[in-house]
């Protein structure tokens, strides 16, 4: 099944409906969590329902995708997204409303897709966070992941130069094949020492 639930101690992990809209828009309109993120803060409802329709729809109606909503058990209303890219980065991404942030929430919901998408043999992950956002590394390390090397991109929209370490994880034993897109495509780019 495309996006099966996942669930953990705390979270349920589902896919986001259309009556998730205002839930939708409290965090992708958050503005301090999007701070370190490409887009800016939607502003509506209506732009939230577009988000839904543009993003999460196309992945539901594919065979395969790993595109969540965060929900706490309790209500099971989305406090933030969780996914995996099916390109070849298999790029893993997270974002929480910041009153939820600093809680375990991230690396719980994040730690639950890592293993649904190592059962479905996809063969590693990689992640990438903005040098000005360290919390976010921290939750790759806690997965286990392990940092490679650091790329300077052009973001989009917001067009802003931001500095960003890549990490990553081999999940199918098969170690020493860094996922070089990025450093091949950046100008500026380095291996920064004691990360």
């Amino acid at each position: 099944m495309n996006t099966p639930e996942l669930e953990t101690e705390r979270l349920r992990l589902r896919r986001f409906t259309a009556e998730d809209a205002a839930a939708i828009l409290a965090i992708f309109g958050d503005v301090e969590a999007n701070t370190f993120l490409p887009w800016f803060p939607l502003k509506s409802l209506e732009e939230a329902r577009q988000l839904f329709e543009r993003q999460y729809q196309p992945v539901y109606r594919a065979e395969r995708g790993y595109q969540y909503a965060i929900c706490l058990k309790e209500d099971d209303i989305p406090i933030g997204y969780v996914k995996v890219d099916l390109d070849e980065s298999h790029d893993l991404g997270y974002g929480l409303r910041h009153e939820f942030w600093h809680r375990g929430i991230a690396a719980e919901a994040a730690r639950a897709l890592v293993e649904q998408v190592r059962r479905d043999g996809l063969p590693y992950l990689t992640a990438t966070h903005d040098v000005n956002n360290p919390n976010s590394g921290a939750v790759m390390k806690k997965l286990g992941m392990v940092y490679q090397y650091s790329y300077e991109e052009q973001w989009q929209p917001k067009d802003i130069p931001v500095l960003f370490r890549l990490y990553q994880m081999d999940l199918d034993g098969n170690s020493g094949r860094p996922y070089l897109q990025y450093w091949e495509q950046s100008r500026v780019h380095m291996v920064e020492q004691g990360i």
